[in-house]
């Protein structure tokens, strides 16, 4: 685990971004952690995030011409994630936007800011299911671009309906290249490693829920 992704981890715990009891998912599976991408609502905590996709994407050496958030999570996430690329890394990418209903005046169209084209790097907080990913890649098509690879804050390694995750299943579709700031594995490793007696109590259910419903 490198630098950023511990103090990431230790972030969002310390700020109940990333918490650890019981939670009912969508799926109905009982989880022992949950990650809420939506408390990243702060001036400072969303500067914090941008500064971690940003290293993310530096780290993964990804190739891509052009920043897409898609509406609405991803607005925020696309436009401070670009400004952090420029200012900590050299990285000046342009970036975009979708509206969810085309504007019928001014310059019209779906898409704001620079030009949908090229090879497309799209910004997410999670993804649970392909469903977002299937619009996205509509957008972006629609347009004239190519998905070229996602970025997104957490990987619950977990499966869907098969043997394969959602996003080992958007990787095969898709043939590109899905990053992560932390995954599954990584809270694991954090845990063991924690000198916090509040915090290994919850590795156990953390690892048996990872044993039945986890990927590799």
């Amino acid at each position: 685990m490198q630098t950023y992704q511990s103090e990431f981890l230790q972030f969002v715990i310390t700020q109940k971004i990333l918490r650890f009891g019981e939670f009912t998912l969508k799926s109905g599976r009982v989880s022992p952690y949950f990650f809420n991408a939506g408390l990243f609502n702060t001036g400072g905590k969303i500067a914090f995030l941008a500064r971690c996709y940003a290293q993310a994407i530096a780290t993964s050496d990804l190739e891509f011409d052009v920043i897409f958030g898609p509406a609405y999570k991803g607005i925020p996430l696309a436009a401070t994630t670009a400004m952090a690329l420029a200012r900590d890394h050299s990285i000046d990418k342009p970036f975009c936007f979708n509206r969810k209903e085309a504007k019928d005046h001014g310059e019209g169209g779906t898409i704001v800011g620079a030009e949908l084209s090229g090879k497309v790097l799209v910004i997410d907080d999670v993804i649970t299911a392909g469903t977002a990913v299937k619009e996205a890649v509509a957008i972006i098509t629609g347009n004239g671009a190519a998905l070229s690879a996602i970025v997104i804050a957490m990987d619950r390694q977990e499966r869907g309906t098969g043997k394969l995750s959602a996003i080992q299943e958007i990787e095969q579709t898709y043939r590109i290249k899905v990053v992560s700031i932390i995954n599954l594995q990584s809270i694991t490793d954090y845990l063991k490693k924690s000198d916090s007696t509040e915090l290994k109590q919850h590795l156990d259910a953390v690892e048996v829920y990872r044993s039945e419903f986890g990927v590799q």
